[in-house]
């Protein structure tokens, strides 16, 4: 989907108001805070702006019930989409916490993801965040227009596996714009020159994740949650970011 030059403009404005509420939000995360505590701040800092969370009652394909929360937030083994309200667990020094949270500004929508560590953390841990971390950034410099979705993939892939941790292929980014998931599928490992071709217009989110071992995940009972096979950590980061005639710009910042 390409989009407007009016629609754009929102998106920009939608993308600097989700950015500087996920670094509020991750000022948060400490050793003895709920998790239900961080989703309740974010929703307030997203409705006191005048907006609406995206995530909140939105039902994807497949899932068996809307996600329930408004802020998605992922601890250690627990990968992607962890669910927040209702959530009485605390954090505790040492943690690393995936936050991910998307906001719908006057009808569009932009997605944004960090992992950050609580207290002090390993160098292991640090080095699992920072590399996940530059993933993103090594797909964002090959997202130019007349290069495809694949070429964001073996971007990622080609880095991640440089790191020695295990790249998440079964979960990836997405076109976001008018729903929080629409086409095309962004994956973390692809064939270069494979997929949908970039044009100026596109707005797409990547999302790398790599855990500490093995690649493989599962899906917890919850029906949302995505954990690692080996119990192994992960790490998520994401931006939004719209294809231009030039270098991609990314709409997820302050």
């Amino acid at each position: 989907m390409v989009y407007t030059e009016n629609e754009i403009k929102i998106l920009r404005e939608g993308g600097k108001r989700l950015a500087f509420i996920l670094n509020e939000v991750a000022k948060k995360v400490v050793a003895g805070v709920k998790i239900s505590e961080l989703n309740d701040y974010a929703e307030k800092l997203i409705y006191d702006g005048g907006d609406k969370p995206a995530f909140l009652h939105y039902k994807p394909e497949g899932a068996n019930f809307p996600y329930p929360a408004s802020l998605c937030v992922s601890v250690n083994d627990e990968i992607v989409h962890g669910i927040s309200s209702n959530n009485e667990r605390k954090l505790k020094e040492g943690d690393i916490v995936g936050i991910d949270l998307g906001l719908n500004h006057k009808g569009l929508i932009t997605d944004m993801a960090m992992t950050v560590g609580v207290g002090g953390i390993g160098g292991d841990d640090r080095k699992l965040i920072e590399s996940t971390r530059q993933a993103l950034f090594e797909g964002i410099k090959v997202a130019r227009v007349g290069n495809t979705v694949g070429d964001i993939g073996y971007a990622i892939s080609k880095f991640g596996k440089k790191t020695g941790f295990g790249v998440v292929e079964d979960l990836g980014g997405h076109g976001v714009g008018k729903s929080v998931h629409e086409e095309p599928f962004i994956p973390n490992r692809a064939r270069k020159g494979s997929g949908t071709k970039l044009q100026k217009g596109m707005i797409i989110a990547l999302e790398p994740m790599l855990n500490e071992g093995t690649k493989n995940i599962y899906l917890d009972d919850d029906g949302y949650t995505f954990k690692t096979k080996d119990g192994g950590r992960s790490a998520h980061f994401e931006h939004t970011i719209l294809i231009t005639d030039d270098e991609p710009e990314i709409l997820t910042k302050i």
